[in-house]
């Protein structure tokens, strides 16, 4: 009962990983830049995010652009594009075959095949993470770095934003909820090795017991 209790919470952080996963993959703040110039009226905040980049003006009004060129785009934001969708993919996948794999549903057959499907889940969820933490990895050692160039203006410099800090706690999300469905399913077929089931057979015995009644019926 323990075990499927520990499963389902995974199930749970892996939900909520595969959520933060999408919003982080569509949210337009990956970097933020605030330039707030001379009077406070004309403080203007720019957004740039993998599919689009947007400003937002004091005045409350909020216009973006969407990104139609991808080779124009610098290398480590294609990539971020790639594997944040391949997270989500595999993530999604995760929850599908998790959820016939778990004990505490009734799919998937019997316990070695739910077994094998909670170890293939728990995989695609570890998967997932890594895809989605070199991305956010990336993004922010290529935001550091050029808030540390001296040759960069300070207008033109920016900081990690909402979507990144999602992303690094989804991926951290998914890989509890992969190493939890991954160690569960090995502690019990480990288990299972060491204990095998004790079954005694002794024929050679058996044998000599009924020969010994037939001989006794024969004097």
């Amino acid at each position: 009962m323990a075990s499927a209790s520990l499963q389902f919470f995974a199930f749970i952080l892996a939900l909520f990983g595969v959520f933060g996963d999408i919003i982080a993959t569509l949210l337009p703040n990956w970097k933020v830049n605030a330039d707030v110039g001379s009077n406070i009226i004309t403080a203007i905040t720019q957004m740039q995010g993998l599919w689009m980049d947007c400003t937002w003006y004091s005045t409350g009004m909020f216009s973006c652009t969407l990104k139609y060129s991808v080779l124009s785009l610098p290398v480590y934001i294609q990539a971020a594009r790639t594997t944040m969708v391949l997270s989500c993919i595999l993530s999604a996948f995760g929850i599908c075959i998790t959820t016939v794999g778990m004990k505490c549903t009734k799919l998937g057959g019997d316990a070695n095949s739910k077994s094998h499907a909670c170890f293939a889940g728990g995989v695609c969820f570890i998967l997932g993470g890594i895809f989605g933490l070199v991305p956010t990895s990336w993004y922010t050692r290529e935001i550091i770095s050029s808030f540390l160039d001296q040759t960069i203006p300070e207008s033109s410099k920016h900081e990690p934003g909402g979507a990144v800090y999602t992303g690094f706690i989804s991926a951290g999300f998914l890989l509890i909820a992969g190493v939890i469905f991954c160690t569960s399913c090995f502690k019990k077929q480990h288990g299972a090795w060491i204990y095998p089931s004790k079954q005694h057979h002794f024929p050679s015995t058996d044998q000599e017991s009924n020969t010994g009644y037939n001989l006794k019926d024969y004097v």
